[in-house]
């Protein structure tokens, strides 16, 4: 039997999420760090993408990139770096954090809903 693929989209979702949140706690435990870069994940859709590529079965379909599946450092070009060559700001960090909790409580309420359909599809 075939897994259903939203339950396991949701499952990568969450290990995505799980993953950018202890990024985002790192870069928060290591605000007062001397010469320490802010990192972050790539986005979600980058890594789907990886994961599972779209096979092009007509010109006129779009294609899809290639990408890393790694942390990075955030851009210094778009983060001040403070005196002490640290780039972490805890504001945008909340900011993420707040992301994250966001996006796994909706991911969540997604499940519990096509768990319920399924279950009275059944049923019936």
């Amino acid at each position: 039997m075939q897994p259903l693929q939203l339950f396991d989209t949701a499952f990568r979702r969450n290990e995505w999420l799980a993953q950018r949140q202890s990024l985002i706690s790192a870069n928060i435990a290591n605000a007062n760090t001397p010469g320490y870069k802010a990192k972050d994940i790539e986005s979600f859709d980058d890594v789907m993408r990886k994961a599972v590529p779209m096979a092009v079965t007509d010109p006129q379909h779009l294609s899809s990139g290639d990408s890393a599946g790694t942390a990075r450092n955030v851009n210094t070009d778009e983060a001040e770096v403070l005196e002490s060559g640290n780039n972490v700001s805890l504001e945008e960090e909340f900011l993420k954090s707040s992301d994250v909790s966001r996006n796994y409580s909706m991911n969540t309420q997604i499940i519990k809903a096509f768990s319920r359909m399924l279950q009275s599809a059944t049923k019936a």
